[in-house]
């Protein structure tokens, strides 16, 4: 993408996310199984925070891991560039407060984040947003100036292989030894080339937002040439057991083997 293209599509993604944050909080509040199956489990297991530690939390959304981090006992700066999603996130903050400091920044302002204090931070996260990020290289950038020496780095996001807008959730009919049964697979139509599409966070939020997918040579090696190093990945899928809702064909039971989160963690090389 040319350098004016990224611009707009920064500026696209920020104005979707203003428009949809009210129904955003709604609808996520304090998680939801994506959160509490997929997403927190191994983000708390990879980061391994202890008590006193500083964190980033790049695009917190409406704070709801930086509230369960200043839980623990960290001190969280949390960030997004979207106000709307700030002040949902001040507003929800009732306990732990003076743990956690709330800023409205773009995460592809490199400037703005290095001055966040290099070296000041002992870790940070970045749960399910990099593909809401028009250009990552300046965070990775910025992140490598701002953790301390051995300092990780946890984020989580759709799956790129399975679960991207170039993909379809299938269920077809399929006749085994006289029992006529649904199998579920997954469809994939593109994954090599990074792609720039309209795409839904939530079923019917008020405006689609911009969606960037990359491979993971794309997405990992962005992290390598900052001077990170991959020690930690997990591959999440609901269990068999887990409710499939209303919809077949939406994740859960159906797709039990197919997993639509990665979680990863790096840390700085030495």
């Amino acid at each position: 993408m040319k350098k004016m293209d990224l611009r707009q599509s920064n500026q696209e993604t920020r104005h979707a996310w203003k428009q949809n944050a009210a129904f955003w909080d709604e609808r996520m509040g304090e998680g939801n199984d994506f959160v509490e199956v997929l997403i927190w489990p191994p983000t708390k297991r990879l980061l391994d925070i202890h008590s006193g530690e500083r964190v980033i939390d790049i695009a917190c959304g409406n704070g709801l891991y930086s509230r369960r981090l200043a839980a623990m006992g960290a001190e969280v700066v949390a960030f997004d560039f979207a106000e709307e999603m700030i002040a949902h996130a001040e507003e929800r903050t009732t306990e732990y407060s003076e743990r956690i400091r709330y800023l409205v920044l773009d995460a592809t302002d490199e400037g703005a984040l290095v001055a966040l204090g290099k070296g000041q931070y002992d870790a940070a996260i970045c749960n399910m947003a990099l593909f809401d990020i028009a250009e990552i290289s300046p965070l990775m950038r910025a992140l490598s100036h701002l953790l301390r020496p051995g300092g990780r780095f946890v984020f989580s996001v759709l799956h790129p292989c399975f679960n991207s807008s170039r993909m379809a959730l299938v269920g077809e009919m399929e006749d085994q030894e006289g029992d006529i049964v649904t199998v579920y697979s997954v469809r994939v139509f593109n994954y090599i080339t990074p792609t720039v599409t309209h795409g839904a966070a939530l079923r019917g939020q008020p405006k689609p937002q911009l969606i960037f997918h990359r491979p993971l040579e794309v997405l990992l090696g962005t992290c390598f040439e900052a001077g990170f190093v991959l020690d930690g990945l997990e591959e999440r899928a609901f269990p068999p057991d887990h409710p499939s809702g209303k919809y077949p064909l939406t994740w859960g039971a159906n797709f039990s083997e197919i997993p639509p989160v990665l979680v990863a963690r790096l840390r700085l090389a030495s």
